[in-house]
């Protein structure tokens, strides 16, 4: 992808597909955007021209990313499971506790899989492991059940 800057208009991103299509975006100062898909037998030929008010380009975004709106949903399955992010704050009632204290499995049904802390991974954290403020915590469960989770969680 390349970045032109279009001087009190806004910039134009293009793009490159596999299949050697050319795309470009033009973001506007105003919030609005433009598509614009190239001929292949003429690439400096338009073939398309699309333009979008913001409220537009959001919904094309979301169509294009469905967790946009959500950076800490990871996974929606079939089966109605849900992987998500839960931060622990530096102010956690959990701060300093053991995970098997929070009896997250017999609470809420959830599943803690994994806790990030800083540039670590922590893959199936036994009921013995020592939570800290700042953990992230990597919950699976019933949309439901990672919705309580999270409020047991944010406990302070």
């Amino acid at each position: 992808m390349s970045t032109t800057p279009l001087p009190g208009i806004g910039v134009q991103y293009d793009l490159t597909t596999r299949e050697r299509r050319h795309l470009s975006v033009v973001a506007h100062r105003d919030g609005t955007r433009t598509v614009n898909v190239y001929r292949t037998d003429d690439p400096d030929a338009c073939a398309q021209s699309l333009h979008l008010t913001g409220a537009e380009t959001t919904s094309l975004i979301d169509a294009l990313m469905p967790a946009h709106h959500s950076p800490s949903l990871l996974h929606t399955t079939d089966l109605g499971l849900v992987a998500e992010r839960i931060e622990l704050s530096p102010h956690s009632y959990w701060n300093g506790r053991v995970l098997g204290e929070t009896r997250m499995r017999t609470e809420t049904g959830v599943s803690i899989v994994a806790v990030l802390r800083r540039a670590e991974a922590r893959p199936s954290p036994a009921p013995g492991f020592r939570l800290a403020g700042g953990d992230t915590l990597i919950v699976i469960g019933t949309r439901e059940g990672v919705d309580a989770a999270a409020a047991i969680l944010g406990r302070e």
